[in-house]
């Protein structure tokens, strides 16, 4: 094992950063001009805009739009190095993180792992109920999804094929709530003429949600909002309904055994397996459990910002919600931190706690549609919309990026058209009785017409 230690003067303090997302990135940043040397490790090279995964999944925007290399955001911060390893074990004690293939010595650690799936003790569902948290995620449920409806047109059986187009999402946040109104606008205007032989707007969307009502960080008025917006788009939703069981065939809700081949989880998070090894005191969601300045009680040098903390804010006493705005925070609060310890050299008794701004919280439905609550203001419709696409397109990284999705939505949200629509690898079908060839004359005709009906 190679030891890694960046110390550019000789007796500057080391800052070590895990984890590339808004935490990390924006506690890397606001260290910029601090007397430290900071090494910013992830397991991938790049940053990623995950409120922008739903889009990749449902094939309005392909990777590299949400998507930027930490090295190039960095790249005229003198005072940083990326470090592109996956973190393996941390010794408080010993200040030191061992990584895959090296070792690093730290003065300061600030952990922004993030947070993975929590499928609540079913851990044998997550092959037949993906999640969403990384690009490999939504390439995956983006696969599956187009796969589906080509599955669905060489299907003679009608059971396999209403299988292969009924798709439940679990889960009514925003995640949950933003990809099914996104899977019922695919099916309903984006690919209803690209086949022969199904109606793609006969596709069942069910969102299933556990609790009374849908997108529960948000006021009541805007979870009955987005439910109405969500039923008259065609979505069903299914409030106090439990996911009891899941298979390849079918998924259980409650007593009703629903048959569907496409399930996607968006119901909860657990912190990421690092903490558990740790040795200090987690919540019910594995989360670390911090003090009122983002520290681990007892190592004042280790910080745990973003999703991967349970942090109180300072003037409510509420747990910091897991949204991006609230991580990049978390992150410039430890970036002060730090500055005030090392630049003037503060004592870590006379450490400010940490308090949080709401800035609002949104989430989109579909074309035109959205909720938003913004301080004292409530809205849905329209507004909300245009809020959450400028939002959304300010906080991206990058000019090029920032130009390119805002064209692929007009394109998207003037033709109908997903330009991302491909499946990658190569497609194994799944197909109980495969339908028998049929020559289909030009233009289509009756027998087109014929064919779609019946099925």
């Amino acid at each position: 094992m190679v030891e890694t230690r960046i110390d550019k003067k000789g007796s500057r303090p080391v800052v070590l950063i895990v984890g590339g997302g808004f935490a990390g990135l924006e506690a890397a940043k606001g260290l910029e001009d601090a007397p430290v040397s900071v090494i910013l490790a992830d397991r991938h090279n790049y940053h990623l805009f995950q409120p922008l995964l739903y889009q990749v999944a449902t094939a309005v925007l392909s990777p590299a739009d949400i998507a930027s290399p930490i090295r190039h955001i960095l790249r005229d911060q003198a005072n940083v190095e990326v470090l592109l390893d996956e973190l393996v074990e941390i010794e408080l004690d010993g200040r030191t993180a061992r990584f895959r293939r090296s070792e690093v010595r730290y003065d300061y650690l600030v952990l922004a792992t993030g947070v993975t799936h929590s499928y609540f003790g079913h851990d044998a569902w997550r092959d037949f109920a993906p999640g969403l948290k990384t690009i490999d995620d939504a390439l995956e449920l983006r696969r599956r999804v187009l796969l589906a409806f080509e599955e669905a047109e060489q299907e003679e059986d009608h059971a396999s094929r209403r299988g292969k187009l009924t798709f439940v999402v679990v889960g009514g946040g925003p995640t949950g709530v933003e990809m099914a109104g996104a899977l019922k606008e695919i099916a309903a205007r984006s690919i209803p003429h690209d086949f022969r032989h199904i109606d793609t707007t006969t596709a069942r969307i069910i969102l299933v949600e556990a609790r009374e009502r849908l997108l529960g960080e948000l006021p009541a008025e805007l979870s009955r909002r987005a439910k109405m917006d969500l039923e008259h788009m065609g979505v069903e939703v299914r409030l106090d309904s439990q996911v009891t069981a899941i298979d390849r065939h079918a998924v259980r809700i409650g007593d009703e055994r629903l048959a569907t081949q496409n399930v996607i989880w968006a119901a909860g998070v657990q912190g990421s397996s690092v903490a558990a090894g740790l040795g200090v005191e987690l919540d019910g969601n594995g989360r670390v459990i911090v003090g009122p300045d983002l520290a681990i009680p007892g190592h004042p040098e280790a910080f745990v910002i973003g999703d991967l903390a349970h942090a109180e804010d300072g003037a409510t006493g509420k747990m910091v919600p897991g949204l991006a705005p609230a991580a990049m925070q978390t992150g410039r609060h430890v970036a002060g931190v730090i500055r005030a310890e090392v630049g003037r050299h503060e004592s870590p008794a006379g450490r400010r706690a940490f308090f949080y701004r709401d800035k609002g919280t949104m989430a989109t439905i579909g074309r035109f549609k959205a909720v938003a609550t913004i301080r004292r203001w409530k809205f849905g419709g329209t507004l909300a919309w245009l809020a959450w696409c400028f939002i959304h397109i300010y906080f991206l990284v990058g000019f090029r990026r920032r130009l390119f999705v805002m064209l692929s939505w007009i394109w998207n949200y003037l033709s109908f058209h997903k330009g991302a629509r491909l499946i990658t690898g190569y497609p194994r079908l799944k197909i109980k009785r495969p339908r028998q060839t049929v020559q289909v004359p030009p233009g289509g005709g009756e027998d087109e017409g014929k064919s779609k009906s019946e099925s």
